[in-house]
């Protein structure tokens, strides 16, 4: 699998969606994912989002296979004045205690694939999931959290040694409950990068995809942050 992976690496481009158009076309991917699995309901608009993709500790990223949008994901990083991550509003008697404790937390959301290429690049999970691999890197974070259907629990498990803390909820604007697993990085990280290598940062990969600074990113949370010292 790691070679397949690894191969498969070379044909995959990282972008943070920045523009309009590169929203959009997340969100209309989001709305053709999410209706195929009968988690939301049809709208005109074609279209899913909510007001977090508007959060400033906020990124949305296109994974792109051969120039072409294959997956997304939505990261969200507990930052200095700017607690806030979507998965705190359904667990937040799981996760509100490790943010007032001062744990760096990233939270993705919104994982998803279009399904002619999840046929045609099997790899496209791991691949989309190395985005908040490396942001638990870049912005030394403590905990992963994944909030999956529970289904999709024992996938993550396996791959990263996930634990459960709490049984499934309903999510906003989901049909279906999730449940809440994470991942303590810095006990992981060593043991997961030895069995999975593709997992690791390549030269320079984590300064090209978020920036070179930690919060370069994040203008309006420094600045939000700023104020609230003040």
């Amino acid at each position: 699998m790691t070679d397949r992976v690894m191969r498969a690496l070379e044909r995959i481009d990282y972008r943070q969606a920045l523009s309009h158009e590169d929203r959009e076309q997340i969100f209309n991917l989001r709305y053709r994912a999410y209706l195929r699995e009968g988690a939301i309901a049809a709208n005109e608009d074609e279209r899913f989002t909510d007001p977090v993709d508007e959060q400033p500790n906020c990124l949305i990223f296109g994974v792109y296979a051969d120039g072409e949008l294959a997956g997304a994901i939505r990261l969200s990083i507990t930052v200095p004045g700017l607690p806030q991550i979507p998965t705190a509003q359904v667990f937040p008697d799981s996760v509100l205690p490790q943010i007032e404790a001062g744990r760096v937390i990233v939270d993705p959301t919104r994982f998803v694939a279009d399904a002619r290429w999840s046929r045609e690049l099997p790899e496209l999970a791991y691949l989309t999931l190395r985005l908040p691999w490396l942001a638990m890197e870049q912005f030394a974070a403590d905990v992963m959290l994944a909030a999956v259907r529970p289904e999709h629990y024992p996938f993550y498990r396996r791959l990263w040694g996930n634990t459960v803390v709490s049984p499934p909820r309903l999510y906003p604007g989901l049909a279906k409950p999730v449940m809440l697993s994470q991942l303590d990085y810095p006990r992981a990280a060593s043991r997961v990068e030895t069995l999975y290598p593709f997992f690791r940062a390549r030269e320079d990969e984590r300064s090209s995809v978020f920036g070179a600074s930690p919060l370069a990113w994040l203008p309006a949370a420094a600045h939000m942050a700023q104020r609230i010292r003040t």
